[in-house]
């Protein structure tokens, strides 16, 4: 079993998992999104969510995959490169019967390198704060075509550092500042 912190989780919010609290991996440098950004972010989603595919490129807690898996999402690809939170992960599945969850042990930039091309239509761009790859990450996202025409694409980031640059071909729908969190909605041009 793996090392929980005292009273360390999260809550999903909404949906048919709503209400019931997960167990998060304590890892260091894990920060899963809070309730607060959650809620925001889904309110903004909430006439796409239902039916869509999503992408957690970098799933941590799963927080924002399994969130959107509780509010309708068709399906939910979760993208982790360590080891304890994939266990995790897939021990939080397992509880929920999430069959409409897959969760990949990746690095997600060497997953991003390696994929040719994807159909999502909400992308989840969540990296630890201080890698600050967020923009590079944007870039080759575009380049790589993995957001649908209607898509949309979340970045968060911390607010201490410069916003993420949107690259051609993304508009910013949405931008809000929460605490030490920058939240930006993406969407095609």
């Amino acid at each position: 079993m793996l090392k929980q912190s005292k009273n360390y989780g999260i809550r999903i919010i909404a949906g048919k998992w709503r209400g019931r609290r997960l167990p998060v991996a304590d890892l260091l440098g894990l920060r899963p999104s809070g309730d607060r950004v959650r809620e925001t972010l889904f309110n903004w989603l909430q006439a796409d969510i239902r039916g869509s595919r999503c992408l957690d490129m970098f799933a941590g807690s799963g927080a924002l995959g399994l969130e959107a898996a509780s509010r309708g999402a068709a399906s939910v690809k979760l993208l982790e490169k360590h080891p304890q939170a994939v266990k995790q992960l897939q021990e939080n599945c397992r509880v929920f019967a999430a069959e409409n969850i897959h969760i990949e042990n990746v690095d997600s930039l060497d997953w991003l390198n390696s994929v040719k091309s994807g159909s999502y239509e909400i992308i989840f761009i969540d990296p630890p704060f201080d890698s600050q790859w967020q923009s590079s990450l944007l870039e080759k996202t575009v380049s790589v075509g993995m957001l649908t025409e209607d898509g949309r694409l979340y970045v968060e980031s911390a607010r201490r550092f410069e916003a993420p640059i949107v690259p051609a071909g993304l508009k910013e729908l949405k931008i809000k500042l929460l605490g030490e969190v920058r939240m930006q909605l993406l969407a095609p041009i």
